[in-house]
């Protein structure tokens, strides 16, 4: 699935300056191409299964959120699950990802993936937001802060995404 979700699914708007805290929205160049991914990524099993939700996507950038529920929850202080988080940074990753992913590289997956648990992530909506600092042939790097419903920062992740051969 995240071969497909990164082949061809580029969104291509400018950044604009609008809100953070917006739903997606299709309108302009690429609109056809949004709404296959957003409905692509509410579609994967996993992400139906933690109630991850696709907020934004544009180029370099994507944010998600998930409402913490029996499943996610568990760890400090009640919070989501540090589990959970770190998926939550792999996801995102892939989303800001495939807003500048070429058709011509064949992804290979996730080559890494670190992240820095800084306090509980507690509140009625949790949000991850990943934006992808550097693209090379054969890895890109993305950064990503995972966000409480008051914008304190909860976690911050690194990832590194591999391509094949080129």
């Amino acid at each position: 699935m995240a071969r497909r979700a990164l082949r061809g699914l580029r969104e291509g708007a400018p950044r604009d300056g609008t809100p953070q805290r917006r739903n997606l929205v299709s309108d302009g160049p690429g609109a056809a191409e949004s709404e296959a991914f957003a409905r692509h990524f509410a579609e994967h099993p996993l992400h139906r299964a933690l109630g991850v939700r696709l907020e934004e996507r544009r180029e370099d950038f994507a944010r998600i959120s998930i409402a913490p529920s029996a499943v996610t929850q568990g760890g400090v202080a009640g919070g989501l699950h540090g589990g959970i988080l770190a998926a939550l940074v792999d996801i995102v990753m892939l989303a800001a990802l495939s807003t500048v992913q070429r058709p011509d590289r064949e992804p290979a997956g996730t080559a890494d993936l670190n992240i820095t648990y800084l306090r509980p992530a507690l509140g009625a909506r949790i949000y991850a937001e990943g934006t992808v600092v550097k693209r090379g042939r054969q890895l890109a790097m993305i950064e990503v802060s995972i966000l409480d419903e008051q914008d304190r920062l909860c976690a911050k992740g690194r990832t590194l995404y591999a391509f094949r051969g080129s």
